[in-house]
């Protein structure tokens, strides 16, 4: 028995200076991600027209996703529009990267499509990602009444041919 409680100590010590570890790794190693973000985010002049309604955009959008996520059908058209959104997004940036100076004040499409990928790409997965989940907990609730709906049938078929 002590040969267990002491295997069982060591076990948990060992547990314990990976988790310390392992948090110490976490808070260095997502210190200069966070500074990498901190500067993009100051880079940006968020005053610039197009960027507000680039946002605005996005939020209506969240906000029609919202409202109609008892309308299965509209959701799957906006789930494949975000997606199309996605897939056209290297297109539009070398569009915008060329057209720049009639909108912008400074060029913020880089060849590799990055600035594009976090402002317009990245809102549109999320939005894919929330409709995706709503259609999968509509889908369980309408298998959940199907399976109520064929139980009760099957009940009212074993009492009529009970009678």
């Amino acid at each position: 028995m002590e040969e267990l409680k002491s295997a069982v100590n060591e076990h948990m010590d060992q547990m314990a200076d990976l988790m310390e570890k392992l948090t110490a790794e976490l808070r260095s190693g997502l210190k200069p991600a966070y500074e990498n973000f901190m500067g993009f985010f100051h880079a940006i002049d968020w005053k610039e027209p197009w960027l507000i309604c680039l946002v605005s955009f996005h939020v209506m959008l969240l906000l029609v996703v919202f409202m109609s996520r008892k309308n299965i059908n509209f959701q799957m058209c906006l789930f494949l529009l975000a997606l199309g959104g996605v897939y056209l997004a290297e297109r539009l940036n070398r569009l915008l990267a060329g057209n720049w100076k009639s909108f912008a004040g400074q060029n913020y499409f880089d060849p590799h499509g990055i600035f594009l990928s976090i402002l317009w790409s990245g809102p549109l997965l999320v939005i894919a990602i929330i409709i995706l989940v709503n259609t999968l907990f509509s889908m369980c609730h309408l298998m959940v009444r199907w399976k109520k709906a064929e139980l009760k049938h099957r009940a009212r078929v074993a009492r009529s041919k009970v009678d």
